[in-house]
């Protein structure tokens, strides 16, 4: 059994398809699911989904939020899957108090509902749809170390048994997705996971070293490759600010044939 986590970073497929039995992604499906079976179930759950971008740090505060199917031309299943768990105003009011209070500015959305960030994963790992759930967008800057300010700010949460995750994809480039693999292309996915996992995981770095390495990760070999924009990776780096700390497990899989990963803290 997993001890009480503080975080997790999720790669969350492509759009509606883990749940629609799509073959590329149940490799990702069995992760998920043994990741939720193996750790204590927490009381509720805030997810920064790289789904939803925002001037300032936005909450969504209603308590029963609708779901968002931003996707594309999926089949009609796609547009009738559902996910109703409730939101939880208390706990969006405690996110947006200690984002203030480490003087990041924040807001409360109270219409806004739940995307597929959110909906897509957990309706994997906690199909019961019975734990609340806040979500939280990214800042627009997209600057790497502001969002782990904002995860630092979210520390005291993990003391109350709320998960944060981070949802995203270690891996994001749509055309390779959709494209024939390359020897190229293969080499820059796996230098970059191999860059993150080391990154994540090595004890031997400094805290210090870490931060300076997530700030600088389009440095790194492939960076470019798996992420011509960074969105998908920068809810790892809120997941890093609340441990601040090597992760406790990594999981290694494919999700359609491109490796990735996923990180608890």
């Amino acid at each position: 059994m997993i001890q009480k986590p503080k975080a997790l970073f999720l790669s969350h497929g492509g759009g509606p398809m883990p749940l629609l039995g799509d073959d590329g992604h149940l490799e990702m499906v069995a992760c998920l699911q043994n990741i939720a079976s193996n750790m204590p179930t927490p009381e509720a759950i805030v997810v920064v989904s790289a789904h939803w971008e925002e001037t300032i740090s936005t909450i969504t505060a209603g308590s029963t939020p609708s779901l968002i199917y931003d996707y594309y031309q999926f089949p009609p299943a796609a547009y009738t899957i559902q996910y109703p768990c409730s939101g939880s105003p208390d706990l969006a009011n405690e996110v947006h108090h200690l984002l203030r209070a480490a003087n990041i500015p924040s807001q409360l959305d109270k219409e806004r509902g739940f995307d597929h960030g959110l909906f897509v994963p957990l309706k994997l790992m906690y199909p019961a749809a019975n734990i609340p759930c806040v979500q939280l967008s990214l800042v627009n800057t997209l600057d790497p170390r502001k969002h782990i300010e904002i995860g630092t700010a979210l520390q005291s949460l993990s003391q109350k048994n709320v998960l944060v995750i981070g949802s995203g994809l270690s891996f994001h480039n749509l055309h390779a997705f959709f494209s024939e693999d390359t020897r190229g292309g293969q080499n820059m996915n796996h230098a970059f996971e191999e860059w993150l996992l080391n990154t994540c995981s090595d004890a031997d770095n400094s805290e210090e070293d870490r931060v300076k390495k997530l700030v600088h990760w389009g440095t790194a070999d492939g960076a470019g490759y798996c992420h011509p924009r960074e969105e998908h990776l920068l809810p790892l780096h809120v997941c890093y600010g609340v441990a601040q700390a090597p992760c406790s497990e990594c999981f290694e899989l494919e999700i359609m044939r491109k490796k990735v990963s996923m990180y608890l803290w």
